[in-house]
């Protein structure tokens, strides 16, 4: 029997495929060319450090190619922020494949084709929703644990950790978020692959996680391109069942707005195209282990690869 306690609660589409010109010529360029003069763009988020970074981003590349932009950033989960692109309360937002296939358009994780953008972006579609082409970097749910009870007790995949679990239930506990406890692609399913049950989910911020694993919990659901992770000394383990959907992440904006400013597609796609994992765990970081703030950190960024003049 798994027992829940909560600390603290947060709750954790095709476009028309069309061909973009090359953007602003020779080398990045900056988005500055005043070709969105006149747009008024509302820009959405989720709540976490990484959605309210790209949420950063994308706001500062629209207002310097002239748009006026209303920041909406940082909406607390899923469902809210889609429901606000979906009802014309934001214009744009950067959303995750995995979310998308399972999560918005209602498909078994266990059922993913092998380009799962192309078969989310064409489905989304039929919702008015455009996904720009995907940026090389995935941010999916990881398991994790703290480096010294993982070597300790020699877990290095999930399949340990689950055999560890059922021998060890007074070492079963789990920190987790709203968010990740409710979805079928996060806590639920990820036992029923597995073949075990923690033996108590703690249910808290997503933000207070990574410093509680080792503390409250002996696990934790982390993000896999978090700089906390390494700043707190977790161990990622294996996901050796290939439970967790690709996570790769996308803009997604109403189709009617991309229709009216098309160069929307081309500012982001070319930022979008710069994005590694690499890239996100070190931008990441500087918010989350540093204290920089979103802004500072995305025009930063920007900036420093040409994307803003």
């Amino acid at each position: 029997m798994i027992r829940k306690r909560t600390t603290a609660t947060i709750a954790g589409g095709a476009t028309a495929l069309f061909m973009l010109a090359a953007c602003n010529g020779d080398g990045n360029g900056g988005a500055g060319d005043g070709e969105l003069e006149g747009a008024t763009i509302i820009v959405g988020s989720k709540e976490f450090t990484e959605q309210r970074l790209l949420g950063q981003m994308t706001a500062a590349l629209l207002e310097d190619a002239g748009a006026s932009v209303t920041d909406q950033t940082g909406l607390e989960g899923t469902a809210t922020v889609r429901s606000a692109l979906e009802n014309g309360e934001i214009d744009i937002y950067w959303e995750y494949t995995g979310t998308g296939w399972v999560n918005i358009l209602g498909n078994s994780p266990d059922d993913v084709p092998e380009d799962l953008w192309t078969a989310v972006s064409e489905a989304d579609a039929e919702n008015g929703i455009a996904w720009l082409e995907a940026a090389p970097f995935e941010n999916t749910y990881r398991i994790a644990a703290t480096e010294e009870f993982a070597a300790e007790n020699g877990l290095a995949t999930s399949t340990d950790m689950a055999e560890f679990v059922q021998a060890n239930p007074d070492q079963g506990r789990i920190c987790a978020a709203a968010e990740f406890i409710a979805r079928d692609d996060g806590l639920p399913g990820l036992q029923e692959t597995y073949g075990f049950e923690y033996s108590e989910v703690v249910e808290m911020a997503l933000d207070l996680i990574y410093t509680q694993v080792g503390e409250g919990c002996e696990f934790g659901e982390v993000f896999s391109t978090d700089g906390r992770i390494v700043a707190n000394d977790l161990m990622v383990l294996e996901d050796d069942e290939s439970f967790f959907v690709e996570y790769a992440g996308a803009v997604t904006l109403r189709q009617e707005t991309l229709d009216e400013y098309p160069h929307i597609g081309e500012v982001m796609e070319a930022v979008s195209a710069e994005l590694t994992n690499e890239t996100m765990l070190e931008l990441n970081a500087r918010i989350d282990v540093d204290g920089e703030g979103e802004r500072n950190v995305a025009e930063d960024w920007l900036t420093e690869n040409g994307f803003l003049d």
